[in-house]
């Protein structure tokens, strides 16, 4: 007879099914970014500029990186049925620290494209390795109180967007970094800053809850019992949103309002913002991630398996997405007629992304189809080979 811990090492498919497909909807954004004629240049929310499927091409990414960080607690808690509290605590610090390496040099690479890194991008896996750090100081607590703190912080946290703040204060500094961050510039010196995307806190508190319903998946829990449980829990929240939104009062600093039209208005409506990641953002992304879960807990069929090819290697995809876009790029510069003297665009920290370069979102769409068929492969090969393969550095990928 197996040891109970043989089977906590099984992948739990819905798991990988939710975080793959979640994987693939990010790359959409992130092919927009590049090859998307004025990606860069505007903000596909923006009531006053955006259109109907650029706002919604935007819009449906916003589900990915709060279901990737909730899963990544989720998994945490599954590793740590393997471990000593001793030993998952150490694992958290390491990897957190080595996910805040490959932010700084590697993702950081592959956006700008600049050896010399006069701009350091803090995103989501900055955000992930600093939770997993925080987590793995928290975890010798009760796990009800882990998904408390995590439940305070989310829900509490907006207040802190309201405060006043001396700019450019150590002060204001802080609290940017660690609950406010939205695009926030820190010079290091004439040359270098940090782009500061991902606020550290909110992000924790999605973590430290998605810790807790790590619980769900332990091998006595009831099949049964947790998808009823993940499927009332996500209308409940969903619910909570709705009148959230509808009151238009606290829980986001980005009310809605009526526009133009009626599609219009219901874009401003489900306009909740990301940096930093508003309960309102928190409650429509995670409800609908916690339906999703329990409704693939037994499903089957090729999308199915399309989906956990790319969810059971979502490290390795993260990172080799960037660089094919990236690569992509490139010859695109090339092939569209841009000349040398251009890769450097003045005042940007990206290079190989002039003005005017790219294409209409339609043609963008078939890039970013191109992009995930082709990494299929590489990605099922990695995944049979972790399946097979037990050296200790595959739980850093």
């Amino acid at each position: 007879m197996k040891p109970a811990t043989d089977a906590v090492k099984q992948r739990i498919q819905s798991i990988d099914i939710l975080r793959g497909a979640i994987m693939l909807i990010m790359a959409i954004d992130h092919t927009r970014d590049f090859l998307h004629k004025g990606g860069q240049l505007y903000d596909a929310t923006n009531m006053g500029t955006t259109y109907p499927a650029l706002f919604f091409t935007r819009w449906i990414t916003h589900f990915c990186a709060p279901t990737f960080v909730f899963l990544s607690g989720v998994s945490v808690y599954l590793a740590g049925t393997r471990r000593t509290k001793s030993e998952l605590s150490s694992f958290l610090l390491k990897r957190g620290l080595w996910l805040i390496v490959v932010e700084v040099l590697l993702i950081t690479f592959a956006f700008s494209l600049n050896p010399l890194y006069n701009a350091f991008a803090l995103q989501v896996i900055w955000a992930i390795g600093v939770s997993m750090i925080i987590l793995g100081l928290l975890i010798w607590l009760p796990v009800r109180v882990i998904g408390l703190i995590g439940l305070i912080i989310i829900v509490g946290h907006d207040y802190i967007t309201t405060l006043k703040l001396t700019p450019n204060t150590t002060e204001d500094t802080l609290v940017k970094i660690l609950f406010t961050a939205r695009g926030f510039l820190i010079p290091l010196n004439a040359n270098h800053f940090i782009f500061d995307l991902y606020a550290i806190i909110p992000w924790t508190g999605v973590m430290l809850l998605g810790y807790t319903f790590g619980t769900l998946y332990k091998r006595e829990y009831n099949p049964a019992s947790r998808k009823r449980f993940l499927i009332y829990c996500g209308l409940a929240v969903f619910a909570l949103f709705l009148v959230l939104r509808f009151m238009n009062g606290y829980g986001d600093p980005a009310p809605w309002a009526v526009q133009k039209n009626g599609i219009f208005t219901f874009m401003s409506f489900l306009n909740v913002s990301k940096y930093p990641p508003s309960l309102m953002y928190c409650c429509l992304t995670l409800s609908v991630g916690m339906i999703v879960l329990a409704l693939t807990e037994n499903a089957t069929g090729k999308l199915a398996a399309f989906f956990k090819v790319y969810g059971s290697v979502p490290f390795f995809y993260y990172v080799l997405h960037f660089y094919l876009i990236r690569t992509i790029t490139i010859a695109v510069f090339f092939a569209q007629g841009f000349k040398t003297s251009q890769i450097i665009t003045p005042n940007m920290p990206f290079l190989f992304d002039p003005p005017g370069m790219g294409f209409s979102l339609g043609v963008t769409y078939l890039w970013w189809l191109g992009i995930i068929l082709t990494l299929y492969f590489p990605c099922r090969w990695f995944s049979n080979y972790k399946k097979t393969h037990k050296q200790w550095w595959l739980s850093y990928l």
